[in-house]
C-alpha cells in the first residue's frame, strides 16, 4: 500500500507537470490491466502544397485509451472539437487532418513542427517531431535559355537556372514540345545545362527548359538552337590536260546551310581576262586556253559557319610550232654551215635532225657522228663543219612532243666556190616608217655582190609569197605594199643570198590612223651622209684588229654622228656582222676576234636621216695565231667534252644604265675550257659577242650598253676554234633615262593656202645611242613673241609620229619652234629653236577681215586685256556709286527748308532741269494757295549747274546747335493784305561752297519729285523765265523797310539762332526771326556783279500781288 501510495504520489506529480488534474486519480487503485499509452505511429514530415489537404499521422495504443492531442512548436493545436470551424480535423485515430494548408505571405498558420500527445490516466505518450512545410514555385526563371547558333558536329550548349521553389525544381529539357530523350549518349543534362556533343541537323528546334517540384511545372521561354552546315563538295574541280584553243570546264557543287557562296581563284595570278567564266551552276569555264593559262584553279567556297577549298591543275599542251625556220644554204666545201630551227610548244618539244634519205637521227647532246662534223645545240641548230659535196641535199628538222609533231627542211647546195668571194652586201635597207591606212609602202633593198644576190623579203619571220596583189617586188629589190591595212603592220626582212653567203636588213612598218598628223617623210638619198674611205689596218693582234679611215666630205642633210663596223669571216660564217656601231672617232679597234682568222671589214656612217653606203671592202687581215698550247690536242676530244659542258647563266644584275653583270655555271666542268664567248645582242638585231678568259669567278660586267634597250645574252665555252653548247638565253633591259641629245633635222614649212595659220613640224629620232629608252612621245613647243604679248603653243604626239601640224597661230608673229623627245623617265634635250613667221597675205579684203577678227580674238584672250575691262568697270561703279551717295546727301539737306516762314521764295528752274510738265519748268509763286506745302520745299545748292548759267542764291552755314522750333503760327489771308512788302536779294555765294547743318530726316516732299504745272497766264513766253535766283518778300507788320527781316534761308547770326523746324502747320514766322533787323541781310547792290552775269536771263514776275524786281 506504500508502495502505491507512493506511486499515486509521482503519478500526481507527474500530473501536475503536464498541466492535467489528477485528483480524483491520485488516490484511485489501478488496474492490472491497464496499460499507460504508447505510440504506435510516429507522425512523419510533410511538404505539402498550399490548399491542398493534408494529413499528420499518429496512433496510440494503451489501456484505458488514450486520448491524442497535437502540438505545433509547442502550442497545443485547436481543432474541430474546439472549434467546429476550424480546418483541422482530429481523427478517431489519433492522427491530425488538414482539410487545406493555409498559407499567406504574413501569416502561415500551419507550417510547423508538430508532435502528438497520447494520454490516459496511466501517463502520456510523446511521438517523434514532425515538421510540416508548404511548397512553392516561383513564377520567374532565375536564367533563361538564349539562342544557339554552331555548326553541325560543334558541342551545343544552353544553359537555364530555374524559378526559386520549396523544394528545389528539378529541370527537364523539350524539344518542339516533346521531352528531350537523356538516353542519347550525346545529351547531357547537368546543373540546368543542355549540353549536345557532335550536334546533327535534325537536332535544330526550338527548346524550352521545364522546372518542376511537388507544386507543379513552369516553362521557360523558348530559346532556338539553329545547326549550320559548313560547305561541303558534293563535286570538286579534278585536274585536266587539254588542247590549246580548247574549252575547259571546272565543277565546283557544294552544299551548306546557309547557302554557301563560291568563288574562284588562280594561285599564278588572276584568272584569264575575256576568256573565263563562272557559270550559274557555278563551274568555271576557259575559253580558248592558252599555254600561260596553265595553273591551279581553285574553288573557295564559305559561309558564315566556316570556308572549304578545292583545287584542280589545269594543262595545257600546245602542238610544237616552228618559229625560226632554216634557210636554203650554198656552201663552199670545207667550210661551216649552220642549219637554225626555232620551236616552241608546251610541253617543249624535242628537236632533232635527219638528211633526208638517211636514216641516221641527230639528237641534241648526241656524241659525235663518225666524223664528228655534225652536231645539234640544245637550242636546235644543226652545226655541220668541214662541209663534204656528199653533204649536199635537203636536212630535216623535225620537233615532236605529246601534243603532236612538225617538221620543216632546209637545202644544202655544195658547191665550189673561190676563197676569196664574199657574202652580198646591203647598200641601203628598209627604213622604219609610220603610214595611215590605204597608203602605199616602199620598202627599198639594194644591194650588191658577186655573183649578183637573189633577193627575197620576210615578214616576222615568215617568207612573203607573191600571192597577194597588193604586194609588188619591184626590179631593183624594192617591195611595195598598196593599200596598207593595219594587219600590214611588222618587221620586215630583206635577205640578199648568194653561193657567197647571204645578208639581212629589217625594218618595222607601223600602220595606224594618225589623226591627221602628217606622216614622216622617208629620206631623200640626198640628206644620207656619204660612204667613209676604204678602212686602213693599223694593228694586229690575236683577237683584235684597228682600223682607221677617212670621213666623207658629204655629211647629208645632218652632221655625222657615229660610225657602223661590219666584218665578214668565211671560218665565222657567211654574212656581215656587225661587230661595233656608236663609234664617235675615226679610229677604232675591233675586238673579239677569233685567232689565226682571215676578217674583212666595211665601214657606215650615220646621221639624223639615215645609214651611208657602206665604204670600199678594207684589206684582208689575218688575226695572229694561237699560242702552242693549242697544238696537239685531239679535235673530236675537244669536240666531245665541250658539247658536254652545260653552261648556265644566272639572273643578270644591273649595275648602272649602260652596265650589267653576268654570272653563270659550269654543270660539267673541261679540261679544255680556255674561256667563254659572251653572246649579246639587241632583240631582233645581230649578235655581238665578248670573250671572257676561263677564271674561277666565272664572272664578268658587260659595259657600253644602250640605255633603255633590251638584249638577249647568252654564253657558251671555247677552245681555240672549237666551241661548246649555247646556254639558255636570258633577256635583260637596261634601265632609262631621258635622251641624251635632241631630235634631229627639225623641218618647219607653212601649209597652203598662203593665208593659213597653220605650220608642219617635222624632225628625225635622236641618235639611236642617246636616245636612252623608248622614246613614247615627242613635245614640240611653238614659242611667240613680240614687243606686247607672248604667244605659246604647246603641242604632244606619240612617239611614233615624226611630224605633226601646229595650229593657231597668228599672221606677223615670230615663232620659235623646238622638239624634245620623252621617255619614261623624262623630258629630253630640247632641238635646237627654228624660227617661223607667217607673213600676212595681201589679198582680197576678206583675208584682211579673218586676219582682223582672229587678231582681235587672241586679243580678247590676253589676260592684260580682261584684267583692263575689269578695272574700267570697277572705276565706273565706284564713281557711279560715289554720285548716288552725293545725291542722297542733297535730298537729305532738304530737310532743312521745310520749316514755314513769312516769306514766298519765287523760284525758276532752268530748262531741262524743272519738274513742269512736258519739260517746262515749274514756278513757286503767290498761287500757291491749293501747295502750301511747296512754299519752302527747295534747295539754294541744287540749283547750281554751272558757274556760266547759275548762281547759288541764299547758302549760308547751319548753325550747329540744331535747334529747330515754330513760332507763332500765322494764317495767310487777310490779316496780311495791309502789310507793307519788301523784295530782298539773296546773297550771293561762291558755287563751291557748302552747307555745314546736318540732314534731319522729314517727311517733306522731294524736290525732284514732279511739281504741279505754273498757273495759266496768257501774257507770258517761255523767254519770261527767271534765272535761279529766289525772289524773297519779307511780310513786314508795322515796321519800315529798314526794319526786323527774316534772315535768309540758312545764314545766322549767332548760334542760339533757330532756324526751322518742320511742321504741317500754316507757315508763320519764328519770334527770334520777327526781331531780326533788316541790316543783317546783304543789300541787293553788293550782288550786282553777279547779277549782271546772269543779265541774259529774264524773270518772269508771277501774276500775284507781290512785287517783283524787273533789274534782275
Amino acid at each position: 500500500r506504500n508502495l502505491a501510495m507512493r506511486g499515486a504520489t509521482l503519478l500526481c506529480e507527474i500530473g501536475g507537470l503536464l498541466w492535467v488534474p489528477v485528483v480524483e486519480v491520485c488516490g484511485s487503485r489501478p488496474r492490472l490491466e491497464d496499460a499507460p499509452p504508447r505510440i504506435v505511429e510516429h507522425p512523419s514530415d510533410l511538404i505539402v502544397s498550399k490548399g491542398e489537404p493534408a494529413t499528420l499521422n499518429c496512433k496510440a495504443e494503451g489501456r484505458p485509451t488514450p486520448m491524442v492531442e497535437w502540438y505545433k512548436d509547442g502550442e497545443r493545436v485547436e481543432t474541430d472539437r474546439e472549434d467546429p470551424r476550424s480546418h483541422r480535423m482530429l481523427l478517431p485515430s489519433g492522427s491530425l487532418f488538414f482539410l487545406r494548408i493555409v498559407h499567406g505571405r504574413r501569416s502561415k498558420p500551419d507550417e510547423g513542427v508538430y508532435v502528438c500527445v497520447a494520454r490516459n490516466y496511466l501517463g502520456e505518450a510523446v511521438s517523434r517531431n514532425a515538421s510540416l512545410e508548404v511548397a512553392i514555385l516561383r513564377d520567374d526563371f532565375r536564367q533563361t535559355p538564349s539562342d544557339v547558333v554552331v555548326a553541325a558536329g560543334e558541342p551545343a550548349v544552353m544553359e537555364c537556372i530555374p524559378p526559386r521553389g520549396h523544394p528545389e525544381p528539378t529541370i527537364s529539357w523539350k524539344r518542339n514540345n516533346a521531352k528531350v530523350n537523356d538516353k542519347d549518349e550525346r545529351i547531357t543534362i547537368r546543373g540546368g545545362k543542355l549540353m549536345i556533343s557532335n550536334t546533327r541537323k535534325s537536332d535544330a528546334g526550338m527548346y524550352v527548359c521545364v522546372g518542376t517540384n511537388m507544386v507543379g511545372e513552369k516553362d521557360s521561354d523558348p530559346a532556338e538552337l539553329v545547326v549550320f552546315e559548313r560547305p561541303m563538295f558534293v563535286r570538286r574541280p579534278v585536274n585536266q590536260v587539254v588542247l590549246a584553243d580548247d574549252t575547259v570546264d571546272f565543277q565546283c557543287e557544294v552544299q551548306g546551310d546557309p547557302a554557301p557562296t563560291i568563288r574562284w581563284r588562280r594561285e599564278e595570278g588572276e584568272l584569264p581576262r575575256g576568256r573565263s567564266e563562272i557559270r550559274s551552276d557555278n563551274n568555271l569555264r576557259l575559253t580558248q586556253v592558252r599555254a600561260e593559262d596553265e595553273g591551279t584553279y581553285t574553288c573557295v567556297s564559305e559561309n558564315s559557319v566556316g570556308k572549304a577549298e578545292a583545287s584542280g591543275t589545269l594543262q595545257v599542251h600546245v602542238p610544237p610550232q616552228i618559229v625560226i625556220r632554216p634557210r636554203d644554204q650554198i656552201s663552199a666545201p670545207g667550210r661551216t654551215v649552220t642549219f637554225l630551227c626555232g620551236t616552241k610548244g608546251n610541253p617543249p618539244p624535242a628537236v632533232f635532225w635527219q638528211k633526208e634519205g638517211s636514216q641516221i637521227l641527230l639528237f641534241p647532246s648526241q656524241p659525235p657522228a663518225q666524223s664528228g662534223r655534225f652536231s645539234v645545240s640544245l637550242s636546235g641548230e644543226l652545226t655541220i663543219s668541214d662541209v663534204h659535196s656528199e653533204d649536199s641535199g635537203y636536212y630535216i628538222c623535225q620537233a615532236i612532243s605529246v601534243a603532236g609533231s612538225i617538221l620543216t627542211k632546209a637545202l644544202l647546195e655544195v658547191e665550189d666556190v673561190p676563197s676569196d668571194r664574199i657574202p652580198p652586201i646591203i647598200r641601203q635597207g628598209p627604213s622604219n616608217q609610220t603610214l595611215a591606212p590605204g597608203a602605199t609602202a616602199q620598202l627599198q633593198c639594194y644591194v650588191m655582190g658577186n655573183p649578183l644576190p637573189s633577193i627575197q623579203w620576210e615578214r616576222d619571220g615568215q617568207r612573203i609569197l607573191g600571192n597577194d596583189d597588193r604586194i609588188n617586188l619591184m626590179d631593183n629589190g624594192t617591195l611595195q605594199i598598196a593599200a596598207l591595212q593595219e594587219t600590214d603592220s611588222g618587221v620586215y626582212t630583206c635577205v640578199a643570198s648568194s653561193s657567197s653567203g647571204e645578208t639581212s636588213w629589217s625594218g618595222v612598218i607601223i600602220v595606224k590612223d594618225s589623226g591627221g598628223m602628217v606622216p614622216a617623210p622617208v629620206s631623200e638619198p640626198y640628206q644620207l651622209p656619204g660612204p667613209p674611205q676604204k678602212p686602213v689596218v693599223t694593228d694586229v693582234t690575236r683577237n683584235s684588229v684597228t682600223l682607221t679611215w677617212q670621213p666623207n666630205a658629204h655629211e647629208g642633210g645632218a652632221a655625222v654622228t657615229s660610225y657602223i663596223i661590219e666584218a665578214f669571216s668565211q671560218s665565222a660564217g657567211s654574212t656581215w656582222q656587225t661587230v661595233a656601231d656608236l663609234v664617235k672617232l675615226e679610229k677604232h679597234t675591233v675586238s673579239g676576234l677569233s685567232p689565226n682568222t682571215i676578217y674583212l671589214f666595211i665601214v657606215r656612217a650615220v646621221n639624223a636621216y639615215g645609214l651611208s653606203d657602206p665604204s670600199p671592202i678594207s684589206e684582208p687581215v689575218r688575226t695572229q695565231d694561237v699560242s702552242p698550247t693549242g697544238q696537239g690536242v685531239d679535235h673530236r676530244q675537244v669536240q666531245r667534252e665541250l658539247g658536254e659542258a652545260a653552261v648556265e647563266l644566272q639572273q643578270p644584275v644591273l649595275l648602272t644604265a649602260s652596265s650589267v653583270q653576268l654570272t653563270w655555271t659550269v654543270d660539267r666542268q673541261s679540261q679544255y675550257i680556255q674561256g667563254y664567248r659572251l653572246l649579246y645582242r639587241q632583240v631582233g638585231g645581230s649578235w655581238l659577242q665578248q670573250d671572257v678568259k676561263a677564271a674561277p669567278e666565272r664572272s664578268t660586267v658587260l659595259n657600253n650598253l644602250l640605255k633603255g634597250t633590251e638584249y638577249e645574252v647568252k654564253i657558251r665555252p671555247y677552245f681555240n676554234e672549237f666551241q661548246g653548247m649555247d646556254s639558255r638565253p636570258l633577256t635583260l633591259r637596261t634601265r632609262e633615262e631621258v635622251p641624251s641629245a635632241p631630235p634631229q633635222a627639225v623641218t618647219v614649212s607653212t601649209v597652203k593656202p598662203s593665208n593659213s595659220s597653220s605650220i608642219s613640224v617635222s624632225w628625225q629620232p635622236p641618235p639611236a645611242e642617246m636616245q636612252n629608252g623608248v622614246i613614247q612621245e615627242y613635245k614640240i613647243w611653238c614659242l611667240g613673241n613680240d614687243s606686247q604679248t607672248r604667244y605659246h603653243i604647246n603641242q604632244t604626239v606619240d612617239g611614233s609620229m615624226l611630224s605633226t601640224l601646229v595650229k593657231g597661230l597668228l599672221p606677223g608673229v615670230l615663232y620659235h619652234v623646238e622638239v624634245a623627245a620623252v621617255t619614261s623617265a623624262g623630258v629630253g634635250t630640247h632641238s635646237q629653236p627654228v624660227s617661223v613667221i607667217i607673213i600676212p597675205s595681201g589679198g582680197g579684203d576678206s583675208d584682211q577681215n579673218v586676219s582682223l577678227a582672229e587678231q582681235i580674238t587672241d586679243v580678247v584672250k590676253q589676260p592684260a586685256f580682261i584684267a583692263g575691262i575689269g578695272g574700267a568697270c570697277w572705276v565706273i561703279l565706284m564713281g557711279f556709286s560715289v554720285w548716288i551717295y552725293c545725291r542722297r546727301k542733297k535730298r537729305k539737306e532738304l530737310s532743312h527748308y521745310t520749316a514755314s516762314f513769312a516769306y514766298t521764295p519765287a523760284v525758276g528752274f532752268p530748262h531741262g532741269e524743272a519738274s513742269g510738265l512736258n519739260g517746262r519748268p515749274g514756278v513757286l509763286g503767290s498761287n500757291m494757295g491749293n501747295y502750301p506745302w511747296l512754299a519752302d520745299s527747295w534747295p539754294t545748292t541744287n540749283l547750281v549747274h554751272n558757274a556760266k548759267d547759275s548762281v547759288n542764291c541764299c547758302t549760308s552755314k547751319h548753325d550747329t546747335a540744331e535747334r529747330y522750333y515754330n513760332g507763332k503760327k500765322h494764317v495767310f489771308g487777310d490779316a496780311f493784305q495791309g502789310m507793307s512788302i519788301m523784295k530782298l536779294k539773296g546773297q550771293a555765294k561762291q558755287s563751291k561752297q557748302k552747307s555745314m547743318g546736318k540732314a534731319v530726316k522729314t517727311p517733306s516732299l522731294n524736290w525732284m519729285e514732279p511739281l504741279p504745272p505754273p498757273p495759266p497766264s496768257g501774257d507770258t513766253d517761255e523767254e519770261d523765265w527767271c534765272p535761279p535766283l529766289p525772289e524773297r518778300t519779307c511780310l513786314i507788320d508795322g515796321m519800315a523797310e529798314d526794319g526786323p527781316c527774316p534772315p535768309p534761308r540758312g545764314d545766322a547770326s549767332s548760334p542760339a539762332t533757330s532756324y526751322s523746324h518742320q511742321s504741317t502747320a500754316t507757315l508763320t514766322p519764328s519770334p527770334r526771326e520777327e526781331a531780326r533787323h533788316c541790316q543783317d541781310i546783304p543789300h541787293p547792290l553788293q550782288h550786282q556783279k553777279i547779277i549782271n552775269r546772269h543779265d541774259s536771263f529774264a524773270l518772269r514776275c508771277p501774276a500775284t500781288p507781290l512785287n517783283c524786281d524787273k533789274s534782275l
